[in-house]
């Protein structure tokens, strides 16, 4: 969601971490953390979650109800991990579009998943979440993994996904949320602005990169914000999972 602090003849600014940007900066500085951080994201993910996050896809996987001969859009697909288990799932029948506005973390899936042997009916797209290159009515399930927080217009993203989704359609958003707890947020807060960037810094020589991240997270909408926003696009039946205390939310929507 972009904060329009707006002067008479400037530019809208957004959330950029704790920074503000002008709106057209955003999606070049997101490129800038994502082109870092490519090489080793997976690595990454295994030791900032420690390994939680596989659990995470897993329940996002089983919730999507994706079934063979279905088309499936993986928004923000980085590395290809849901793209991997659609791609199994849909059958030779089904196809998987793998679509990020990233050009390096789309080369990095894209390798992964050739190398795995996965290709026959999986596509690769590089594409702006927010104008998404598909016809209207195309997918039946389009899933979006921790990638919505780096989109400057959520609200433009969501209504683009509803477009592209058949009737009866899900929309599945995986993503970083509040924690429940206070003390878990307090616990999380240390670790995310402590350990998260050493981290980043010993690993891919980027602390920077991974303060960043922290702080999007906290820029994200909450769970019952969320909620709202997608209703407001247009999803009906949208409710969601909070998982590892409300660390992560899986958010479901349906399109009428």
């Amino acid at each position: 969601m972009s904060d329009p602090q707006k002067a008479p003849d400037q530019e809208p600014v957004t959330h950029f971490g704790y920074q503000n940007v002008p709106e057209s900066k955003k999606a070049a500085k997101v490129a800038e953390v994502f082109h870092s951080v490519a090489a080793k994201y997976d690595l990454m993910n295994d030791l900032m979650s420690a390994g939680v996050h596989r659990l995470w896809k897993r329940f996002t996987i089983e919730l999507s109800g994706v079934r063979p001969g279905n088309r499936v859009l993986d928004i923000a697909g980085g590395t290809g991990d849901l793209t991997k288990q659609f791609s199994r799932l849909v059958g030779s029948n089904g196809e998987v579009v793998l679509a990020d506005i990233n050009a390096s973390m789309l080369k990095v899936g894209r390798d992964r998943l050739l190398d795995l042997g996965v290709a026959g009916n999986v596509k690769f797209v590089q594409a702006d979440a927010e104008k998404l290159p598909f016809p209207d009515n195309h997918f039946d399930v389009v899933t979006i993994a921790f990638g919505l927080r780096n989109v400057t217009h959520k609200e433009d993203a969501l209504r683009s996904m509803l477009r592209v989704l058949k009737p009866g359609g899900r929309l599945l958003v995986l993503e970083f949320s509040k924690p429940s707890n206070g003390l878990l947020s307090k616990a999380y807060d240390t670790y995310s602005f402590s350990l998260l960037p050493m981290m980043g810094k010993l690993i891919t020589n980027d602390a920077e990169s991974y303060r960043y991240l922290a702080e999007s997270i906290r820029m994200h909408p909450d769970q019952e914000t969320l909620k709202d926003m997608m209703a407001s696009a247009g999803f009906e039946r949208v409710s969601y999972h909070n998982m590892t205390g409300g660390i992560v939310a899986l958010h479901r929507g349906i399109k009428p």
